[in-house]
């Protein structure tokens, strides 16, 4: 993997600091993409959003009734275009780069509701992510009735009260559902999820560069978030690049200091210092 580009870096900090409304989400969703692919054409995979929506609308005839228009979107993205969970691959990392999903027409739950949310955005549906646990969903607020979209099921429509089923197929029944788990998930809080997503897959297999790129990229958006400080700090140290490690477990422990794992973390600081010692996971 190349060093990260810093004018890209820049780009999406830039991006991600604009007023909420003004963050273009599939755009900064194509910046976390480019790290991976340098060469990635951003205006072409905009303008394959912007088809789709093209063709939904043409279907429409002069339909603009919310629900129709967005029967009509579900039915082109999961039926005319195939979109899909990846089931068979879950943790392939092509699920989480919005260029991939749209190549590919699969995902996961996160991307593909981008998907769902960019395309009806631009058909002008009343759409937003909802910050599901373990299952991201889209929600459709509708003047009488409000709906959740699950883009990893097909675009599977259901009322908040069935909210419960979803949470099941993720806990086995060990949860019920509260307020909290339907909460509206900002455009900055799915960018934050899908590098969170990335940052361990990419730990999980070891891959120490690409999960500190994505804890870099969270850091942008969320300067000062001790977890990610901390875990920058162990990765840098797994790294071999002890100076930099140590001033970020060392900030670590100023904006958290009474945090349960401070002491794990003090002796990790001795350890680098002294030159001994190996840096635990994250």
């Amino acid at each position: 993997m190349t060093p990260p580009d810093r004018f890209l870096r820049q780009r999406f900090l830039a991006e991600v600091s604009q007023a909420a409304e003004e963050i273009n989400l599939a755009l900064a969703a194509i910046m976390v993409a480019k790290e991976e692919y340098p060469q990635l054409p951003e205006e072409r995979y905009l303008g394959r959003l912007d088809l789709l929506a093209e063709g939904t609308r043409d279907r429409l005839d002069d339909e603009n009734a919310h629900l129709v228009v967005l029967q009509e979107l579900l039915n082109s993205l999961y039926n005319r275009h195939g979109f899909r969970g990846n089931r068979q691959a879950y943790y392939d990392p092509r699920n989480s780069f919005l260029n991939d999903v749209l190549d590919r027409g699969l995902g996961i739950p996160l991307t593909l509701g981008i998907v769902v949310l960019e395309v009806g955005w631009r058909l002008g549906l009343p759409l937003e992510g909802v910050s599901f646990p373990g299952h991201f969903l889209v929600r459709f607020k509708g003047e009488a009735i409000d709906l959740l979209i699950d883009p990893y099921d097909g675009g599977a429509v259901r009322f908040e009260d069935e909210a419960q089923e979803l949470l099941d197929r993720v806990y086995g029944g060990m949860v019920r559902v509260s307020d909290s788990f339907l909460k509206v998930a900002t455009k900055r809080e799915m960018l934050v999820r899908l590098l969170m997503n990335m940052k361990s897959l990419y730990l999980n297999v070891g891959d120490h560069r690409r999960a500190l790129a994505a804890v870099e990229r969270v850091l942008l958006v969320r300067p000062i978030t001790p977890q990610e400080i901390r875990d920058r700090g162990v990765i840098l140290a797994r790294l071999g690049r002890k100076q930099e490690a140590l001033e970020q477990l060392e900030a670590y422990l100023n904006v958290a200091p009474e945090a349960t794992d401070s002491q794990r973390i003090l002796g990790m600081v001795e350890e680098l210092k002294n030159g001994s010692g190996q840096a635990p996971r994250p």
